[in-house]
């Protein structure tokens, strides 16, 4: 019976790996004016992808634990389209405090991220960390 139990849990654990998304990890923005920038934990939330504040840097690199973001939401309701494109979400730029529309790109290990409110928009590339 154990042996059932533990080729069913691993059985499970495989596909639920084999199930994540490749934009799923930790992405790091590019830098911001004065050289910060973040790193961004991209997760299904149900059906969607979002994206969650995970450590922020310095221009120099050092991390900022203090820094008020972490943990907040950057990105949410971004829908996956297949193919490394994701549309129909939102995200949050901390450094002008707005939320944009948002689509997304994936390319091996760089996720272009575009978003644009009426016609004013902003795109990065950021780059996965893991």
């Amino acid at each position: 019976m154990k042996k059932t139990l533990l080729a069913a849990a691993m059985t499970l654990a495989a596909a639920t790996t084999a199930l994540a998304d490749p934009v799923e990890g930790i992405w790091k923005t590019a830098a911001n004016d004065e050289g910060s920038y973040l790193h961004v934990k991209v997760a299904a939330c149900g059906s969607d992808i979002c994206g969650t504040i995970h450590k922020a840097f310095d221009a120099s690199g050092s991390a900022n634990p203090s820094y008020e973001n972490l943990g907040k939401k950057m990105i949410w309701d971004m829908g996956v389209d297949g193919g490394g494109a994701y549309s129909g979400g939102k995200i949050w730029a901390p450094d002008a405090d707005k939320t944009y529309k948002s689509k997304m790109s994936l390319s091996g290990n760089t996720l272009k991220v575009k978003g644009c409110v009426s016609v004013v928009c902003r795109s990065q590339n950021w780059t996965r960390v893991n």
